[in-house]
C-alpha cells in the first residue's frame, strides 16, 4: 500500500481524543489492568456554589491527581488538606499504593511536601521562565 504523505493539520480537540483513544486502544492490549475510574470530590457552599474541589483518577496501584482547587477564602483552613486525604482514603480502598501529580512553581508544592509528596522531577523553562514539579507519595 502506498500512502500519499501530505499531512494535513488538524488541531481540534476532536482529532486529539481520537488519537488518544487510538494510544489507550493499544496499551489496553498490553497492560494488565484496563481500568481507569474518575474521581472527583466537590465541596459546596450553602448556595450551592462551588468552593473546592479534586478531580483525579486511578489506575491500577496509582492514583493520578490531576486538580485540587480551594476557593481563596478557605485557604489555610485545612479545606484542601481534607480533600486530599478524602482522595487518598478512596484510592487505597480501590488498591492505589502511590499518588503521583504534577504541580508549576506558583502553586502548591510546599502544600504537597507538608503531606508527603516527594519531589522526583522538575521540568525547567516551563512554559519559558518557570518550572513544573512531578511528585509521588507512597499510599499503603
Amino acid at each position: 500500500m502506498s500512502l500519499d504523505m501530505q499531512f494535513t493539520q488538524d488541531d481540534s480537540d476532536e482529532f486529539a481524543d481520537v488519537i488518544k483513544q487510538k494510544i489507550a486502544e493499544f496499551n489496553w492490549q498490553h497492560w494488565e489492568v484496563s481500568e481507569r475510574l474518575p474521581l472527583g470530590l466537590k465541596l459546596e457552599d450553602d448556595n450551592g456554589q462551588l468552593v473546592a474541589g479534586f478531580s483525579g483518577r486511578t489506575f491500577g496501584n496509582w492514583l493520578m491527581i490531576d486538580n485540587l482547587w480551594v476557593a481563596e477564602s478557605l485557604r489555610g483552613q485545612q479545606v484542601g488538606h481534607q480533600l486530599l486525604t478524602e482522595a487518598e482514603t478512596i484510592a487505597k480502598a480501590r488498591g492505589c499504593q502511590s499518588a503521583i501529580l504534577d504541580t508549576l512553581n506558583f502553586q502548591a508544592k510546599p502544600f504537597y511536601e507538608a503531606r508527603g509528596y516527594q519531589l522526583k522531577w522538575t521540568q525547567q523553562a516551563y512554559p519559558k521562565t518557570g518550572c513544573k514539579y512531578f511528585m509521588v507519595k507512597q499510599l499503603s
